[in-house]
């Protein structure tokens, strides 16, 4: 058959890894842990990719299938605020305002685990929602699947709150989801006549949040149950690259990257302690309690919004002061440090990093936290500076992105951001 011909029947596969930074990858490539990835490493171009700010994995995923940024598709994290309030939502798939490319292309998708991608939407194709998913009758399209998904003993995510309770059972549980999405995905790969074929790991995150530790420490009672585990990964990454055709497109990619946990952050804690935040009253704080003498406050992870008047209830800042109270929050940020250790790398402002028309639901300052400081918007913690059980944290400039197979002239191998990869899809 002749290239040209071949190029029509192309095939793209793309496997993600959800948390898995670059320095990893290689790591395990190079002590053998991966032997299949390492091969593909070398036929493929690989690079390091910056992930979406701030660094979390609705807003990254987000940003991956549909090739925009947050004020274009309408996610900038797991929570937002319903207009003129201080009343929490969480967005989900529904809430997404660009196209999937999966609704874009000709031909049938299968989108397995992808985060931020519930509930579910008719489709060419199928779809089986990640991570938060609720309902299991709103995570799988066709419904005709469940069945055989429920055969497979198949599970939406795996149960971390075991991981709270025995280390033991938390990779009891990992196994067990790994085991039924391997099900899932050989089930899916031979049963459908597919364009794409997307499959996301998300054990990988949920074993760096615990678990980073053990990674680093070759002495660790979880060092060799870690490594199993991206051992196992790798081997169905092999068993996906061996099925492909000559002519397909293997893409593999991380939606950010990881690093060894020293300090949570509480955000709203050091507002409320520099005069910036106020609540009425005594009782366990919530966002609806904040009082007028509001200057802004935090929504998770790190994403500071200015209390105007006009925009929320109780808002207290005027428009034409609105540029002082920036300026004094960046200048609080860039202050803070611990043992001579700036807690910030780095402070945005919206316009910097977003453009669109949903820029105006975009919080007015986007914090990246420093080497080891993991940012959170806790509104109810006392603390400013504490250590839960998290031994790993997200970073925002060690994701990866692999491409094997031949593609177009205008496709470089340099990819700054996670937004690219959708254009990169629909171009084949």
């Amino acid at each position: 058959m002749r290239w040209k011909e071949k190029m029509e029947k192309r095939r793209v596969i793309i496997v993600g890894l959800d948390g898995v930074p670059l320095r990893l990858l290689i790591d395990l490539a190079d002590k053998g842990v991966m032997p299949n990835t390492q091969k593909v490493i070398s036929s493929s171009i690989f690079c390091r990719m910056q992930s979406s700010i701030p660094e979390v994995s609705s807003v990254a995923w987000s940003s991956i299938i549909t090739g925009k940024n947050p004020a274009e598709h309408g996610i900038f994290g797991f929570t937002d605020l319903f207009p003129n309030s201080y009343q929490l939502k969480f967005p989900n798939f529904n809430d997404l305002e660009s196209q999937p490319f999966w609704k874009l292309i000709n031909g049938e998708s299968i989108i397995v685990n992808v985060p931020s991608t519930y509930p579910v939407q008719e489709m060419k194709g199928v779809h089986i929602s990640g991570f938060v998913s609720i309902d299991f009758s709103k995570s799988v399209f066709p419904k005709s699947l469940i069945p055989t998904l429920k055969e497979f003993d198949y599970r939406l995510d795996v149960d971390s709150t075991l991981a709270h309770q025995s280390m033991d059972l938390f990779f009891s549980d990992l196994e067990k989801a790994y085991i039924a999405s391997i099900k899932t995905y050989r089930y899916l790969w031979k049963s459908f006549d597919w364009k794409v074929f997307m499959f996301v790991f998300t054990g990988t995150d949920r074993l760096m949040h615990f678990l980073w530790n053990a990674y680093e420490d070759e002495h660790h009672k979880y060092h060799g149950p870690f490594l199993d585990h991206f051992k196992k990964v790798d081997e169905v990454i092999g068993e996906m690259v061996s099925a492909s055709r000559e002519e397909d497109l293997f893409i593999m990619l991380s939606d950010h990257g990881f690093e060894r946990l020293d300090y949570d952050v509480y955000i709203n804690s050091f507002l409320k302690q520099e005069g910036f935040l106020h609540f009425n009253g005594n009782k366990e704080p919530e966002l609806i309690d904040m009082s007028s003498s509001t200057k802004a406050f935090a929504l998770d992870p790190a994403r500071i919004y200015i209390n105007l008047k006009g925009k929320y209830p109780n808002g207290s800042v005027d428009k034409r002061d609105e540029e002082k109270v920036l300026k004094d929050l960046e200048k609080l940020f860039s202050s803070l440090e611990i043992g001579n250790r700036k807690m910030i790398r780095s402070i945005y402002r919206k316009e910097e990093i977003y453009s669109g028309p949903l820029i105006e639901k975009a919080p007015d300052l986007i914090l990246v936290g420093d080497k080891g400081f993991n940012l959170k918007g806790n509104i109810k913690s006392e603390k400013t500076v504490g250590k839960e059980i998290f031994t790993g944290k997200h970073t925002q400039d060690d994701a990866f992105l692999l491409i094997k197979g031949r593609v177009g002239e205008n496709i470089l191998p340099d990819y700054p951001t996670v937004c690219d990869v959708k254009d990169l899809i629909i171009s084949q």
